[in-house]
Parts: C-alpha cells; sequence; structure tokens
C-alpha cells in the first residue's frame, strides 16, 4: 500500500467577524423571547447562538485538496490530468470573474469573503466545464500543487 503525500490543502474557514455575529442572532432571538420569561430568554440566546453557528462551520468548512491525482475542491473531484494551466487572480480580476466574465457553464467554489482566486482551464473534451473558479486564501500554493501533481504524473486513483 503506497501512502500519498498530500502537497496542498486548505479550509476555507469563515472569517471571525462571522462569529460575532452568531453571538448577535443569539442575542436577537433572546431579546424576542424575553416577554415570555428569563428561561425562554436564556434558551434564545443559546438556541440562535448554537443554530447561528452551525450555520456558519459548514458554509466555512468546504476544504480544497490536491491528492491522489486529483484536485477535490468541495463537491468536485477532477483529475489533475484533464487541467490545464492555473491562473492566479487577484482581488480585481477575481471579482470580474465572479461577475461579468463568469461563464454559467464553469465549476465554482466561490467565498466572497476571500479576496484571490485560481482559475483553472478544463481540458477534458468529454466535460462541458470550461473552466474551474476556486476562491483560495494562497493561490500561489495552489497553482504549484497543481503543477507538481502534473508533473508527477500520479495515477488518478
Amino acid at each position: 500500500m503506497q501512502l500519498s503525500v498530500t502537497p496542498y490543502e486548505e479550509r476555507l474557514t469563515a472569517p471571525r467577524s462571522w462569529w460575532l455575529i452568531c453571538f448577535l442572532a443569539g442575542v436577537s432571538l433572546a431579546l424576542i423571547l424575553l416577554p415570555f420569561g428569563t428561561l425562554p430568554m436564556l434558551g434564545g440566546l443559546a438556541g440562535g447562538t448554537a443554530a447561528a453557528a452551525v450555520v456558519v462551520s459548514s458554509y466555512g468548512s468546504v476544504r480544497i485538496r490536491v491528492v491522489g491525482g486529483h484536485l477535490i475542491a468541495g463537491e468536485a473531484r477532477i483529475p489533475v490530468s484533464a487541467l490545464g494551466e492555473a491562473e492566479i487572480l487577484d482581488a480585481e480580476e477575481a471579482r470580474a470573474w465572479r461577475g461579468h466574465k463568469a461563464d454559467p457553464r464553469c465549476f465554482m467554489l466561490l467565498r466572497a469573503y476571500i479576496p484571490g482566486a485560481l482559475r483553472v482551464d478544463v481540458t477534458d473534451p468529454e466535460d462541458p466545464t470550461p473552466y474551474v473558479f476556486l476562491s483560495t486564501r494562497e493561490p500561489q500554493r495552489l497553482a504549484q500543487a497543481l503543477r507538481t501533481a502534473k508533473a508527477s504524473g500520479e495515477p488518478a486513483q
């Protein structure tokens, strides 16, 4: 059994300010339930904060990995052999590709709170997806990991 080293892994966690918003959602629910008494108010604070935290945590739990000859981005699993050249996008260019330059057929793993992105062409003639757009905090590292995975020719599993 051969173990594969993960050259790249990133979790697109939500910003810290969103956790404050979770607490404020709990406070809002507590204020709504205040007329019903102290216990419902405390339950609203705990329940509202917890519910908002679950939503933020699940939204920020998506990962991007390059492993086993594949680019795994959220639900997508793409062999690196089916990918073309990666284009590193700065904040302004990423905003354009999220908006007016976007192709509706592309795969987007989009997190608007992450300014940088990587756009990778899909070269597989069987795949109608023209490119993959990935929000990433480290586009240079991800592009290098894709180049390394392609160069190593590790078979897709």
